[in-house]
């Protein structure tokens, strides 16, 4: 299995920037705790302990963006037309009805409203391998449909 995450320039900028603002976060919470860290005697200041609380899920937040972004792999520039694939756009006919253009990207840059779809989601996985003119069944909340493959680009 591939531990890379593929992503695009636009989607590795974010994350970086994404990063960058968490430590800056990081940083300013830091020192709110020393300006407030000053047990006395019925122990530590309860604002204290809610910014420390709140510095541990930043730090996790960091951790998990750091480790993603060491496992980037960018895919401007390789994406293929003969297959499926993180960073293909592909063109669908949907259940013979309608055409809608999808973007497959991966986890980190998923944004439905603007069609852009994970390649762990249901239809990205059904999709990521598949060729022009192949047919796939999804299951979806409205029920099973049919996509047909008009165009990878």
């Amino acid at each position: 299995m591939n531990n890379k995450t593929m992503l695009t320039n636009e989607g590795y900028e974010r994350l970086q920037q994404e990063l960058d603002e968490l430590k800056k976060k990081h940083d300013q919470l830091i020192e709110r705790i020393e300006e407030v860290a000053q047990p006395d005697e019925a122990g530590e200041d309860v604002l204290a302990v809610q910014l420390k609380e709140e510095l541990e899920v930043i730090n996790d937040k960091i951790d998990y963006l750091e480790e993603s972004l060491a496992k980037v792999e960018l895919i401007n520039g390789r994406v293929g037309h003969d297959c499926i694939r993180v960073g293909s756009k592909v063109k669908i006919k949907i259940s013979n009805t309608r055409e809608l253009t999808f973007h497959i990207v991966s986890e980190f840059e998923a944004d439905p409203s603007v069609n852009k779809i994970s390649d762990q989601s249901p239809l990205g996985q059904a999709l990521v391998g598949r060729k022009v003119h192949d047919e796939i069944e999804v299951v979806a909340p409205v029920g099973k449909l049919t996509y047909k493959i008009m165009a990878i680009a």
